[in-house]
């Protein structure tokens, strides 16, 4: 079936019951929480990742939004941050250029190496780790100052768990960002229908709609893994000017602020 289908039949099934079955986890979490199938598209594509140009383009242009709406509410300057599920290194990168101590994250072995290599190339010492988030916050709880997690919850099998994971990461006072999509008709036809398969902004198949996250289940996951969520807010994204604010409206693209 295609993802276009999948979506299809899970916002029909949506409209139904009330709406797709909340994501909770289950009680104990994995080691590492990823869907091999996911990696595999990304790292198919890891080489690409720079070109503002290609397949990322969108990524490029809403980096800057979420830049600013992380040093909105978090000092960088000699903070602590680690970026998971880093990609190929943009976010990290900017982090590092606003004067942040940046470790970085993702489990696909060509984006790590092109953000390795890329930012070689730009002269920025940037800790970047082939590893999971619940694989170091084994190893280092408690560690950093700031987390931020792009893009990255509505591709792992149990989101819930990999929040927790974000979470002890975090030092008492400490600040999570996260970005996701939320899971409803616009954001299926905006982010899914438009995005992938009528402007092609995206590869088609990049994102699921049945994985796709509310944000209440976020905000009640939040609480399960003791943080507060401080702020919500959208992004408006248009894909014919290449322009991104931030907005009120959280029904397709949107952040939150978590603190610990």
């Amino acid at each position: 079936m295609s993802t276009a289908t999948r979506a299809t039949a899970g916002v029909t099934a949506g409209a139904q019951d009330g709406g797709a079955p909340a994501r909770d986890a289950p009680a104990s979490a994995p080691a590492t929480d990823a869907d091999p199938a996911e990696l595999a598209k990304f790292d198919a594509v890891a080489a690409r990742f720079w070109d503002p140009q290609g397949e990322f383009r969108p990524l490029h242009l809403l980096n800057p939004v979420r830049l600013d709406f992380v040093a909105t509410h978090a000092p960088l300057a000699g903070a602590r941050v680690v970026d998971v599920g880093c990609g190929g290194g943009l976010l990290a990168e900017s982090l590092a250029r606003a004067g942040a101590q940046v470790t970085a994250v993702d489990l696909a072995p060509g984006m790590i190496e092109t953000a390795r290599l890329h930012a070689a190339h730009s002269s920025l010492a940037i800790d970047y780790r082939l590893a999971s988030a619940q694989q170091l916050a084994q190893q280092a709880p408690g560690a950093f100052d700031v987390v931020t997690c792009m893009e990255m919850l509505e591709h792992v099998p149990q989101p819930a768990d990999t929040l927790a994971a974000l979470a002890r990461l975090l030092r008492p006072g400490g600040a999570l960002f996260v970005s996701t999509l939320n899971r409803n008709l616009r954001s299926f036809l905006a982010a899914i229908v438009t995005a992938e398969y009528l402007l092609r902004l995206l590869p088609r198949g990049t994102h699921e709609y049945e994985r796709l996250i509310r944000p209440a289940e976020l905000a009640r996951w939040g609480r399960a893994a003791g943080l507060t969520l401080s702020q919500l807010a959208g992004i408006d994204f248009n894909p014919l000017t290449g322009q991104a604010r931030l907005s009120r409206t959280v029904s397709v693209n949107y952040l939150a602020y978590f603190r610990r």
